[in-house]
């Protein structure tokens, strides 16, 4: 006997890695000549440990000052996170925007769950039209707790009455991803627009093929 198909009432994305090209070296490759240095100082000084407070709320500034203190060799640097960070961001990856939109042309909520500091939320809010697309977003840096945290997952579900079980979690990283199925949530690991075609068309999620923009 065949199981039944999970039902999707909504689909809910991750930003960062998923919708907007989002690398610190897109920035800190204009500043290192030497490729192996910049790796050094991303993993060593500017860390995604570092980082992560950003994502709870942290203010930038104030958290690059305190950082070139225990590194004034690196303080130029470093001041760069705080001072030309949209330069870590390329763009918007059109062929994943093209399949959100087909998700709203097929009548399906959608939502944004991102880790992302509230200051680059508002420029980026601005910068990508798709960003207004969203019946709602939820941000890590305006929220306090940052994925893999349970409890960001959590506020999503009750503040917007989502149903666990019915609703498709899009994410590129897979702690996120975890955590999320955890809750309930059906979640898939994103690697390409095009893979995320086929999951949501295995997931009997319609898409009408002619996406447009929403209004």
């Amino acid at each position: 006997m065949m199981s039944q198909q999970p039902r999707i009432d909504a689909v809910v994305f991750d930003l960062g890695g998923v919708l907007i090209d989002w690398d610190p070296r897109y920035l800190y490759r204009q500043l290192f000549a030497d490729p192996g240095a910049m790796e050094e100082f991303l993993a060593s000084v500017c860390t995604p440990d570092w980082h992560h407070a950003h994502d709870l709320g942290a203010d930038i500034r104030q958290s690059c000052e305190q950082l070139a203190r225990r590194f004034p060799g690196h303080r130029d640097m470093i001041m760069a996170w705080a001072e030309r960070g949209e330069e870590m961001v390329a763009g918007q990856f059109d062929d994943t925007v093209a399949v959100l939109c087909e998700v709203k042309a097929a009548g399906l909520p959608c939502y944004a769950l991102s880790n992302m500091e509230p200051a680059a939320f508002a420029v980026r809010r601005a910068r990508f039209p798709f960003m207004g697309w969203f019946d709602a977003l939820v941000i890590s840096g305006l929220e306090g707790v940052a994925k893999p945290d349970r409890r960001i997952f959590e506020i999503l579900l009750r503040r917007h009455g989502l149903r666990p079980e019915r609703c498709l979690f899009v994410d590129d990283q897979a702690r996120n991803v975890d955590a999320a199925r955890e809750l309930g949530l059906i979640a898939v690991q994103f690697s390409s627009a095009a893979q995320l075609r086929r999951d949501l068309r295995a997931l009997g999620v319609a898409q009408t093929g002619q996406p447009h923009r929403p209004r």
